[in-house]
Parts: structure tokens; sequence; C-alpha cells
């Protein structure tokens, strides 16, 4: 473990099915709270406006982040149609004039990072986790309780497990690993399909927005 936090590794298997497969790690330190509205009032004076604007006027499949992910997914045997990563999920839902669920501090900085990157992030109570993470591709008859989406079938999707099975994916995450107002370290995780490069200035924004909407400090940043 690096400062207190898990190692991560990509598996070799689903690395050769996608080579541009990448992760973005945080490791932050931060205390949780729930009144969220300075987040979204933040958000929407400045990057929301001009979002719902490219949304109005933009593909899904062409905005940033989303090609590469629904590619990626059908190169690893998923349906993108069934299975949309969580950076869609939340363009669909601006697109659609709904209001981003409202969870806690880390949990809506992580969709607002989103939202501005177009890639699918993890945001993970540490201390709930195992010390040695892998992100590969689920088994057969692999599943977990998805956060809002039931029993989610694991098979063929990208996820993140450690010692205790899968926990995290970029199409939902399960309530074993969720961040709560309990929580006082928390892993980050972005999902990236456009090789390592394309992470770093992501990483940056992240720690940014962690820093300034969250208050978290950050005492792991890498790219694998």
């Amino acid at each position: 473990m690096a400062n207190n936090f898990p190692s991560l590794v990509i598996d070799s298997a689903l690395a050769v099915l996608w080579p541009d497969t990448a992760l973005g790690i945080l490791g932050l330190q931060a205390s949780v709270f729930a009144e969220t509205s300075a987040i979204w009032e933040d958000f929407e004076r400045t990057s929301g406006p001009g979002l719902r604007q490219a949304l109005a006027d933009t593909p899904l499949a062409q905005m940033p982040g989303i090609a590469e992910s629904r590619a990626a997914l059908k190169a690893f045997g998923a349906d993108p149609g069934r299975y949309r990563v969580s950076s869609e999920a939340l363009y669909r839902r601006l697109r659609q004039g709904k209001d981003v669920y409202r969870i806690n501090s880390l949990v809506d900085t992580n969709n607002v990072l989103s939202l501005a990157c177009g890639l699918s992030c993890g945001i993970y109570d540490a201390s709930r986790l195992g010390p040695d993470i892998v992100l590969r591709l689920g088994r057969e008859q692999e599943t977990y309780q998805g956060l809002g989406k039931g029993d989610l079938p694991l098979r063929n999707l990208p996820l993140l497990a450690d010692d205790t099975g899968p926990f995290g994916s970029p199409v939902s995450d399960s309530a074993r690993s969720c961040v709560t107002q309990d929580t006082t370290r928390a892993l980050l995780v972005v999902y990236g399909f456009s090789g390592k490069t394309a992470l770093a200035p992501v990483l940056d924004l992240a720690s940014e927005l962690f820093g300034r909407l969250a208050h978290a400090q950050v005492q792991l940043a890498t790219i694998i």
C-alpha cells in the first residue's frame, strides 16, 4: 500500500483486448459533508451552462470520452448500449433536463469531475478495500448490487476487485465500497481508455476540484 492506500494493477488479459486502458488514481483525505448546494452552485456558475449547450448541439457519441469508452466495452465483449458507462449516464441526465443526484461532498465532486472530462470516475472508501486491487474483466456468474441499479451482472465488464471480490466498475459501483459521511480516506479512480497521457490533465483537474469543492487533501496521485 502507498500512503496507506491500496495498490492497483491492470490485468494483462484485459490490456491485450484494449491496450489504451489506463487508470488515474488519487488518494484523498477528507471530512465528508452532506450539504452540497455550494458544489452545484459552483457548477452552474462555471461549466454547467456550456456543458448543457454542448449536449444540446452534439451527439453523445461525439462528447469527450464516450466513443472510446463504448469501443472499449465492445472490445471486452460487453454491450455498450445495455451497459452505459457512468459518464454517459450523467450526460444523458443533463440532456434530459434532470438534476444529478446529490449524495455527499466526495461523491458529488466526483460527478462534477466526470461531467467535466467525459470519463467514468469512481470514488471509494479506502478503509473498505483490501490492499491489492486489480482491474480485470468480470467472470461468468459474477454480480454485485450496483448503486441504484440492483443486481448488476459483471461478465465481460471491466471492474475493480480486491481479495473479497469485485466492488467497482465504470458502469456502476457497489454498495460495499461506497463513500459515506464516515469516510475519512477515499480512493478516486478515473477509468481511461485513451492511454496514460490523456489522464494527466484529468488528474490535475481532479486535484483542483476535490481541494476546492470537497476540501480534500491529495495524499497520492498516480497513473497506471
